[in-house]
């Protein structure tokens, strides 16, 4: 646990020994992760915005990486994770969660709900910006039986925003030598300010039960 959580804290250094060790093979263990993290239900800690942001970094230093391949490669890949969460939660949804696996909690739907009538069906594009949520945001479409065509529009623009606005960040930024120097912290940074908006819902939350 703690060298994967090195891996992803220290996400600039390990992109840069992928590349090395397995060349153009990286496009494919990005595609995967991507794909994985809004794809299955059960993988919402898999790196999102921040590996992003790496890929970016990257792409601008490195020769293996191309900045006109990789985000149209992530884009596809958000897209189908997607899709396939969406037929995940439209079939077996309600299945799932009567199994009590241990990452399907209850809170967690319940926050996607929350996050749905607040949003309302512009949850689908959003939900891109914020761990956790982007994961089972599909799920919970699926499972409300929310029309694909609808669904799939929303998740494409949502994974164009995405993928495009944190890449380009960390292509452009990425190679500032401040940055460089301190790109571990600027990692967490994104974590934390990803976490922050389901943090403050979590305590408003309990707050309310507690009232």
């Amino acid at each position: 646990m703690f060298e994967l959580l090195n891996s992803l804290l220290h996400i600039d250094i390990t992109l840069v020994q992928w590349a090395e060790q397995y060349g153009l093979l990286i496009y494919f263990i990005l595609f995967a992760i991507v794909f994985c993290e809004t794809g299955l239900v059960v993988t919402p800690f898999l790196p999102g915005d921040s590996l992003l942001f790496a890929v970016g970094a990257l792409a601008a230093s490195n020769q293996i990486l191309k900045i006109e391949q990789i985000i149209p490669l992530l884009i596809l890949a958000a897209v189908l994770g997607d899709s396939t969460n969406y037929f995940i939660g439209h079939t077996w949804g309600i299945k799932l969660f009567q199994k009590n696996i241990f990452i399907l909690k209850p809170k967690y739907l319940h926050m996607t709900e929350q996050f749905f009538l607040k949003k309302g069906l512009w949850a689908v594009s959003l939900s891109r910006f914020f761990p956790i949520i982007r994961t089972f945001s599909p799920f919970f479409a699926g499972l409300s039986k929310m029309k694909y065509k609808k669904f799939i529009f929303l998740s494409l623009m949502g994974s164009i925003a995405w993928v495009f606005i944190f890449v380009l960040a960390g292509f452009f930024f990425g190679q500032i030598e401040v940055v460089q120097k301190n790109f571990t912290y600027l990692i967490m940074g994104i974590v934390i300010f990803s976490l922050t908006p389901l943090v403050i819902t979590a305590i408003k939350s309990k707050f309310l039960k507690n009232t």
